[in-house]
């Protein structure tokens, strides 16, 4: 009887132990896979993605430092140009807005380079002149935020086209292997391929689509104060015509003018904050 046990032991002992040991390969670790090495796997159309974000946050960083209410129009100049014009000084407030770069100084510069070149244009005429850089400037200021638009369409785009590429990748290494294990292989690279730059294309698409919609109501807010500035000058660009006789107006010669005369004037009387001049 004990011929027969020792021989059934041995071998119930081997079993458990193949057992154990195919147990212990099948919950062996997987190896992780870093951040570069999901990059390198997404293909060729991973490098114009990787110059696309790039782009997208330079435009962002520089939209955050120019888009800003000085940039637009400053309580300064508004202080500035109100006392100016309050003085008939016009050829010296166009010297002024020369000096600043904000919308709100070019467009006063147009329409008072208008306004003292053409003494006889009737006051309507100056108006449209104002009108039409104050459309110029707003132009400049939403076509500018655009591009960011431009990248979150563009970007999923592209990761569509490394999607496409790698499932044609795919089914070129499945028609081409003869091991079907050799093509569950190729059909998974090729599967990995696609989906990481789809990913990576939203990815980059979905944040300046936001930034996008943040700078477009910064924007929209800035031109309304332009326009609230820009009416306000005129209002009383048009105050000071009228005290003047028809066809009179005097202005001061730059021959006659010293350099002080160029310096930041007294602060006017409406000086300070200007809600009136926040827009909406």
């Amino acid at each position: 009887m004990k011929r027969f046990t020792f021989p059934i032991a041995a071998l119930l002992c081997g079993a458990l132990t193949a057992s154990a040991q195919e147990t212990t390969g099948a919950a062996a670790p997987v190896k992780e896979t870093n951040f570069l090495e999901i990059v390198a796997a997404g293909g060729i159309m991973m490098y114009p993605l990787a110059l696309i974000s790039v782009v997208g946050v330079v435009l962002v960083l520089l939209y955050l430092a120019t888009i800003r209410r000085n940039a637009v129009v400053s309580d300064r100049f508004m202080n500035a140009a109100e006392a100016m014009i309050r003085k008939r000084d016009y050829l010296g407030l166009i010297a002024y807005c020369h000096r600043q770069n904000e919308s709100m100084a070019r467009l006063t510069q147009k329409t008072l380079d208008f306004f003292t070149k053409y003494p006889t244009a009737s006051f309507g005429e100056v108006r449209e002149v104002a009108e039409a850089e104050g459309s110029r400037q707003a132009g400049l200021l939403s076509s500018r935020i655009t591009y960011l638009a431009d990248i979150g369409s563009i970007a999923p785009m592209v990761g569509l086209l490394g999607t496409v590429l790698g499932m044609i990748k795919s089914f070129m290494q499945i028609s081409g292997g003869d091991v079907q294990g050799v093509r569950q292989m190729g059909l998974a690279e090729g599967v990995s391929e696609a989906l990481i730059t789809t990913a990576a294309g939203l990815i980059i698409g979905i944040p300046a689509l936001i930034f996008y919609s943040f700078f477009r109501g910064r924007v929209q807010k800035y031109i309304a104060e332009l326009e609230a500035a820009a009416t306000h000058l005129m209002a009383l660009l048009h105050t000071q015509v009228e005290h003047q006789p028809p066809g009179e107006r005097e202005f001061y010669s730059p021959a006659r003018r010293v350099r002080e005369d160029y310096a930041m004037p007294v602060p006017s009387p409406l000086g300070g904050d200007r809600p009136d001049l926040h827009g909406i």
